[in-house]
């Protein structure tokens, strides 16, 4: 069993070999679908190479690099997280609009973002890394 991390939600999926995952765990997790013409989201179909399925699994690293986003994994395979590709993250910073979020402030009031819309905010990140 591996943990799995996407934009939609952490799942625990049962990887075998690296990231080699059931179809119907791919679906769950990512929403991509696998069919005769290769994996599906919505009108978009992406086409495989033979090498990346087999006995209705599919090799979701191969794909997701495939698609040009980037896929790291611990040491041990446990856990594994997909991001975003580099044209999906582009477009987002060129729309100028950040995505939503909720954090405390110092008194642990909850704060989301998108209740702040049409009102000048300063936002200011750090991180050590």
């Amino acid at each position: 069993m591996a943990t799995l991390l996407t934009e939609s939600g952490d799942f625990t999926v049962a990887a075998t070999d690296g990231l080699w995952l059931d179809a119907a765990d791919v679906a769950r997790a990512t929403g991509w679908t696998l069919k005769p013409e290769g994996m599906c989201r919505d009108e978009a179909c992406v086409p495989l190479p033979a090498s990346a399925t087999r006995d209705g699994r599919v090799d979701l690293a191969a794909f997701w690099r495939l698609l040009g986003a980037p896929v790291v994994a611990d040491s041990t395979n446990a856990v594994w997280s997909l991001g975003r590709a580099a044209e999906e993250r582009n477009d987002a910073l060129a729309g100028l609009v950040a995505p939503d979020f909720t954090l405390p402030d110092l008194e642990g009031n909850l704060h989301t973002l998108s209740a702040l819309r049409g009102k000048k905010v300063f936002l200011s990140t750090w991180a050590s890394w």
